[in-house]
């Protein structure tokens, strides 16, 4: 997980009238939120060769000037966290900026009369000139918590994981509650049990698609474990010499895990 503030090499600004040069990051992404690298896995130089459907300056990376692409294009991509395992630095930014992709390409019409929106003159915002809805990026909160009794871990076999066994508990938070509302009726709905001493830890920006995830600890209360056999299949209590890592570290799940084995 990367512990560095994005604003140490980034200060945010935006305009979709500025051209891109050779000296300017570009962060050409296709229609499967990939990014293109060249063949030294370096941000390309030009975007002479691609179709593109838009460019965006979205502020300075490094002092210099950084800019979202949007293409249509057959040459290889890279996914972004295939980028993170070999160069942390780009997919740093590159969560960021795909993200803006996202927001200017849902949200080039207004959504509740159809009118083709403005980039707003001070924000970063889409508004509509016809109607006056102002259309914000979009970022979807989301919890995850590792739950403790006594000196193990719970963790759950989700079925929408391929590759990773065992996981914490996860899940987005709905409208009307609160993030620690949402903790406990996570962890009610997927495992069957509740929790106590709630404790928030840190956050990651998690652009798959677009979550700011949010990590708790807490510890076991009361109940049995009941998986709903769907979302989750199993669940179980892990002691510290039966945790397997994950293969990567990009994510918070990860760093919660590391403070369970640390602690």
């Amino acid at each position: 997980m990367i512990e560095k503030s994005l604003y140490e090499n980034y200060q945010i600004d935006f305009n979709e009238t500025f051209t891109p040069t050779a000296n300017d990051y570009l962060f050409i992404f296709n229609e499967n939120r990939e990014l293109f690298l060249d063949d030294n896995k370096q941000l390309a130089k030009s975007i002479d060769k691609f179709k593109v459907n838009f460019c965006f300056y979205i502020g300075t990376y490094k002092n210099k000037r950084a800019f979202v692409i949007n293409v249509k294009s057959d040459t290889t991509f890279y996914e972004l966290k295939e980028i993170y395992e070999f160069n942390p630095d780009i997919y740093h930014i590159a969560g960021k900026a795909v993200l803006v992709n996202d927001w200017y390409i849902s949200h080039q019409f207004c959504g509740k009369c159809g009118t083709r929106t403005q980039i707003d003159e001070k924000d970063m915002m889409l508004k509509c000139p016809k109607c006056g809805q102002n259309h914000y990026p979009r970022i979807a909160p989301a919890i995850i918590v590792a739950i403790r009794k006594g000196d193990e871990l719970l963790m759950a076999k989700h079925s929408y994981h391929e590759t990773i066994k065992y996981a914490l508990i996860a899940g987005f938070v709905e409208p009307g509650e609160s993030i620690e509302e949402a903790v406990k009726r996570e962890v009610l709905e997927e495992v069957g049990i509740k929790i106590k001493n709630l404790k928030y830890k840190r956050s990651q920006s998690w652009p798959f698609p677009n979550s700011l995830m949010l990590a708790f600890t807490a510890e076991y209360e009361s109940g049995d474990i009941t998986v709903d056999g769907d979302e989750i299949l199993k669940a179980k209590w892990f002691k510290k010499e039966e945790i397997t890592r994950y293969e990567s570290d990009i994510s918070i799940s990860d760093w919660l895990i590391q403070d369970f084995l640390k602690h």
